[in-house]
């Protein structure tokens, strides 16, 4: 079993900035690329960056220059440090991981979510 753990939402003023932070737990074996995505109220979830086991990062167009994600392997933990916040980036944000077990093969693990507001 896997458990992913976030923290570090919060409400906060337009300007400001959150850093997000996502322990991965369990009988890990290996864990690939790990990510944030975001759900605003009424819309789908989507995604704002990855980064993969070797560091690679992928962000959205929306959060670009922004916001950074970085990752602790030795931790198991992905952080996603949140810089001049807009009201738009509001939403409850979940981190995700492509895990592999002792036990199981590659699957996706998610969050149960952090909430992120923004106040303009």
């Amino acid at each position: 079993q896997v458990q992913l753990v976030e923290s570090g939402g919060g409400l906060v003023q337009a300007g400001g900035s959150l850093r997000l932070s996502c322990a991965a737990s369990g009988s890990i074996l290996t864990i690939n690329a790990m990510g944030w995505y975001r759900q605003a109220p009424g819309k789908q979830r989507e995604l704002v960056a990855t980064i993969a086991s070797g560091a690679s990062t992928n962000y959205a167009d929306s959060v670009k220059g922004r916001f950074t994600i970085s990752r602790d392997n030795a931790k198991n933990t992905v952080y996603l440090q949140m810089n001049s916040l807009k009201p738009e980036d509001t939403g409850v944000y979940y981190c995700n991981g492509d895990v592999r077990t002792w036990l199981t093969s590659r699957r996706d693990y998610w969050g149960q979510g952090t909430q992120v507001t923004v106040s303009s």
